[in-house]
Formats: structure tokens, sequence, C-alpha cells
């Protein structure tokens, strides 16, 4: 038995170091609900935050060592930085300390029948699909998800069933703390080096999670590298989604009009239905396949499924329409690795606006650095490109990494060091008819806030 598993059974104050973050934030609203005292502390003002102290849980912005008093268990977030005084203080303090990925996996462990979403690129989108699936039809799930879905509001809830969906980040092996019983893959790609150092390494991650799996894998069968992590894992079900013939849930006769995608749902070679998605991008269509084949094995009738996919409207910060104002249309988009912006960026540039204003912000400097040509390829897709300084997040610039050395790589492109900066500039040149979307995995959504703000104030 897990250390962890065994405290959760004894204590009722827990403090979390980092609540605001869209991993803490669904994990603190299902101890909430299970009857557990919480505290919190966090560094930024976030609709998170907002929302936790909605419940009455207190949070305090700013992180000290008098934040810890009075618990019986501490949390933090991988975010923090070593030497930050909270989690200094939680570790010299007595008080049993753990990552937020123990914590994690504990919650998983509470569950028979746990899908847990991995993958590079995707994962909230599918845990939000697939969450959605299943509440419309009846199955009420426990999830953990990276963004708010808009059909609770929320991105954790508390179902009063076994079955749990939750997403399941590779992030420094995180997903390994989990305990699945359905592991979804999407796709395995090269991302965090800075810390599995090459693509080998992470192949062999997602082949350990895949392994962990109690009942079945439901794999990507068109991503090379999703089966090179399953090969030689035995004893599970096997699922398969994707484009070609050899896979078990796949599309035919893809139509897309302005970016959105209408296909035939096929299974095992026989036609389900029509499906019309709501949210752009071909890479939508491998994810609504994926939500389908996991809707499938649970046993929903895929008429059902295929009902509530048609009303998924995306997750918040995936390519999410914050407003439509003075003819400006302005969406918001949590994309931060090359692979991500490109899809994203395509899509927006094949619906017809007039111009498409990329506002970015880099979003650590280990992965700045080592994918700056790719930044610049994908960054040249859309109309305009304007960015951030770089948001170093648990990272100290210590190789010198600074936009500039990418804006230089993008003809015609500017970057500011404040949102209020970069909000001006792009409300003084854009035009009625233009699409402004934000991207990135750190704060650039207030930079869209703050231009609807403006763009308001002036009617």
């Amino acid at each position: 038995m897990f250390e962890i598993d065994e405290l959760l059974k004894k204590v009722k104050r827990i403090h979390m170091i980092g609540i605001g973050g869209s991993g803490m934030c669904p994990l603190a609203e299902i101890l909430y609900h299970e009857g557990y005292l919480l505290s919190g502390s966090d560094n930024n003002e976030t609709d998170n935050l907002a929302r936790i102290r909605g419940m009455g849980i207190p949070v305090v912005l700013g992180q000290s060592a008098e934040n810890i008093r009075g618990a019986e268990m501490i949390v933090y977030t991988a975010a923090l930085l070593p030497d930050n005084p909270e989690l200094v203080a939680a570790k010299a303090s007595g008080i049993p300390t753990f990552e937020r990925a123990e914590l994690f996996g504990a919650v998983t462990r509470l569950y028979d029948n746990c899908y847990c979403v991995c993958g590079t690129h995707g994962k909230t989108t599918v845990t939000s699909m697939l969450t959605q699936i299943m509440l419309e039809c009846g199955r009420d799930p426990s999830c953990v998800i990276g963004g708010k879905l808009p059909l609770t509001g929320t991105n954790g809830r508390v179902g009063k069933t076994q079955t749990m969906v939750c997403e399941a980040c590779e992030f420094k092996d995180t997903f390994l703390s989990l305990a699945p019983d359905v592991a979804i893959i999407l796709n395995v790609d090269a991302d965090h080096l800075e810390y599995f150092k090459n693509i080998d390494n992470i192949i062999l991650s997602f082949h350990k999670f895949a392994g962990m799996a109690t009942k079945a894998l439901i794999i990507n069968g068109d991503d090379t590298n999703t089966m090179k992590a399953v090969e030689g894992v035995e004893g599970k079900d096997v699922v398969k989604f994707g484009f070609g013939s050899g896979n078990d849930i796949t599309a035919e006769n893809i139509i897309m009009d302005h970016a959105f995608a209408h296909f035939e749902l096929v299974k095992r070679g026989l036609k389900v239905g029509k499906v019309e998605l709501k949210v752009p991008g071909m890479h939508n269509v491998l994810n609504a396949l994926a939500a389908l084949a996991a809707a499938d094995y649970e046993g929903i009738p895929l008429e059902e499924a295929i009902a509530s996919l048609e009303r998924f409207g995306g997750a918040a910060r995936r390519f999410e329409v914050l407003a439509k104002i003075n003819g400006l249309t302005i969406a918001d988009d949590y994309a931060h690795h090359p692979a991500e912006l490109k899809v994203t960026l395509e899509s927006a540039m094949e619906m017809g606006y007039n111009r498409v204003w990329a506002v970015f912000q880099p979003f650590t400097y280990s992965r700045t650095k080592e994918f700056m040509d790719e930044f610049a390829d994908v960054l040249k897709i859309p109309d305009r490109c304007v960015m951030t300084e770089i948001m170093g997040s648990r990272e100290v610039n210590t190789e010198g990494v600074y936009t500039s050395q990418l804006a230089a790589k993008i003809p015609g492109s500017v970057w500011f060091n404040t949102f209020d900066e970069v909000a001006d500039y792009v409300l003084a040149n854009a035009e009625s008819g233009d699409l402004i979307i934000t991207l990135g995995c750190g704060d650039i959504y207030k930079a869209a806030k703050l231009m609807i703000k403006k763009l308001k104030e002036k009617e």
C-alpha cells in the first residue's frame, strides 16, 4: 500500500501549494467534495483561484513558510522551484509532504474503472470529449481535466460511480504514478527533452504506462512511436483508432468545411453514422475517433456517443472563442509545442478570416531553445505574429534564451514585454474580419481578455 493512500484515510486538513494550477485545481475540487478541509497558496491570480475561493477554500496569494500552519498533509505542484520558501518549509516541517502526482495517483486508485488519456498532444480535448459523452450517456464519471469543460463549468468533478476519466501527463514521468485500467495513447512525440533527453526515453515511458493498464489499450494505430511504445505489452484488449485501414475505429469520406470536419464513422469495416464536429482541424477528427473508441469500449452505443460529441464545442483554452466584438474575433488556445501550433494555425488559416493574428507566449527556456527553428517555421503560418517574452515557469534562464532570438527568424514578427503593449499593438493594427488568437500554456489568455476589455471600453 502506498503511504499517501493510508494517510488519506487518517487526515482531514490538507494544504496545497500551487492550488490554482491546471493539475492541482481539479484534485482540490475532488478532495473538497470528499469532505477534506483544504487551504492553498499560489503566486498568480487566475480564474481557477476564483473558482476555488468560490467553494469556500481559503487561498493565500504569495508563498511563505507560515502558510503551512495547521496542515496534516501538504501537496505541492511540480512547477515549483526547489528554493520556493513554502516548499522548503514544508519539507523541513515533518508534516507529510507529497508532489501532486502522488496525490493524483492515490485518487485514481479510488476507482476500479479509470480511463487515463495520455499523449504528447490532444490530452485535454480527448479527456473533455470522453467526459462529456459519458456524462450525457448516463455514466456519471469522476474526472480530472487539464482545462475547463463547458458542460460542467469545471475541470474536476466527483461522480457516484467507479468510473473515472483523467488526463495523464508524461512530464517527469508523472503518469507512472497513476493507476490506469484503460490507457488511451493519442501520440508520442518529442517534448520535455530537458527531462527525457531523447525520443527513445519518451517511448520507453509510454511503454511502461501501457503496461500498467489492467484492462485495455486504446491507441493511435497510425502513430509510429505509439506503436513502438506498445510493442511487447500483452494481456490486454487492444483497440486501434486512426485513418489507416488496419484500425478498428476510423473515419471515411472526410469533408472539411472551413476547417470543420464532416465524416462517416466506421467500426471494423461497418459504417456506424455521420459525424459533424464543432471543433476545427483535422487533428480533432483523430481526437474524436479516440473518444468514440473509448466510449464504444465502455459499452456506450456509438449512435448516442456521436450525438453527444456533435454537441461538444471544445474545452477551455482549446481554440476557445472568447469574444466577437467590433468585427474582430478573439480566441485563445493552449498550444505550446510546434506540432500543436502547426495544426491550430493551419486550421485558423482555413476558417475564412480576413487575417489571422497569432499572439504567442513561449513557455520554458529549454523548450524554446530546443525547438527554436520549429517554432519559427510554424509561426510563419499566420498573417501576423506577435510574441511576449518567454514565461520561464519552473526554469531559470541559465543559457540566455530570449524571444528576440525567435523573432529574428520570423519575418515581420514583433515582440513585447507586457500584455498591455501586446494588446495596444494588436488592436491598433487589426481590422474588421480578423481573427486574433492567443497561444501558449502560460497566462497569455490574460492578453486576450485585456484586448476584450479595451474594446468594450471604446464601445
